[in-house]
């Protein structure tokens, strides 16, 4: 499928007929009682709202999250946010020759890179119990799993490959205040790194377009590392308790507070680490892509509700790139 512009760029009042992914689908009620269509749909950039008033009886059964339609419809805009006006609405089929995974987005960079960074780095690992268990769980199968996983459902690196990518900056983040802080182990915090998030790859279904399976929705992506972590070390013969304790307890604790999910808070000092750094990862390209993903002509975007704010895009050269 050719990538066409963004939806969002399309002038409001403008009409367009465009093939794009249900992410939800539902039937509401206005105050009149009459029956409408409410969706979220995707164009591989942004997510919009869109409202289908009329004629839709033959489809609302059928349509669906995960579903490819061919929409026509008008660009729209209310209370200052911009939506969808549908007109007409059809479930695409087989000669459309669209498929959902043609819309997943996916990450900038280089998979093969990253990878090639990923095992570099766990080659590079000195503590020998440590390195046995990354490479242990981080068998080529596996890798390439966690290589096409998302990182999260819609707040940051949200896309094929993001898991990885989120993981990768954060590795190079505790290995910069590693370099700062002498006082913490490089690799216990390093492996950390590498498996507080590796539960997404059971947590989300790149397939349904980053939806929670049932595993991930009943124990949770902490849970699955932290069992994995657990039973794979058992694998490993004199595989030290203190060792075991401590990097357990990277990932149990690594979203730092028990109001954001994590069983325990942070507790050793690599654990305090881990965590401003998966925050300072995940806030940067989460706020990076809230401001790419508004209109270009816009200086401010909407209020972006996980930030509690409107956020400003300045538009200054940074001439040290030059």
């Amino acid at each position: 499928m050719n990538k066409l512009k963004p939806l969002i760029e399309t002038p409001k009042g403008n009409s367009f007929t465009q093939f794009l992914l249900v992410k939800k689908a539902e039937i509401k009620e206005a105050k009149t009682g009459k029956e409408y269509l409410q969706l979220e749909l995707f164009d591989s950039y942004t997510s919009l709202t869109a409202f289908m008033w009329d004629n839709f009886d033959d489809i609302k059964n059928s349509i669906q999250a995960g579903k490819v339609v061919k929409v026509e419809g008008m660009m729209d805009e209310y209370n200052g946010n911009t939506n969808i006006k549908i007109k007409r609405l059809r479930i695409a089929t087989e000669p459309d020759g669209v498929d959902p995974a043609d819309f997943l987005p996916k990450s900038k960079k280089d998979i093969s890179f990253m990878q090639k960074q990923f095992t570099d780095r766990i080659d590079a690992l000195k503590n020998t119990y440590l390195k046995t268990l990354m490479q242990n769980i981080f068998t080529e199968d596996i890798l390439d799993k966690f290589s096409q996983s998302a990182a999260g459902k819609s707040w940051h690196h949200a896309y094929v490959h993001g898991l990885l990518e989120h993981t990768l900056e954060i590795i190079k983040i505790c290995d910069l205040m590693c370099d700062i802080h002498k006082e913490a182990n490089r690799d216990l915090l390093i492996c950390g790194a590498m498996m507080h998030d590796f539960g997404k790859v059971e947590e989300l279904d790149v397939s349904r377009f980053f939806e929670y399976t049932d595993k991930g929705k009943l124990w949770g992506h902490i849970v699955i590392s932290a069992m994995l972590l657990n039973e794979e070390i058992k694998k490993i013969p004199g595989f030290p308790s203190d060792l075991k304790e401590c990097l357990i307890h990277l990932v149990l604790s690594h979203q730092g507070k028990l109001d954001f999910a994590s069983p325990v808070v942070p507790k050793i000092l690599e654990a305090i680490i881990l965590y401003q750094a998966d925050e300072l990862s995940a806030k940067t390209n989460a706020y990076k892509n809230a401001i790419q993903n508004e209109k270009k002509d816009r200086k401010w975007t909407r209020r972006i509700p996980l930030a509690e704010t409107e956020l400003y895009d300045h538009g200054i050269a940074d001439n040290s790139k030059q």
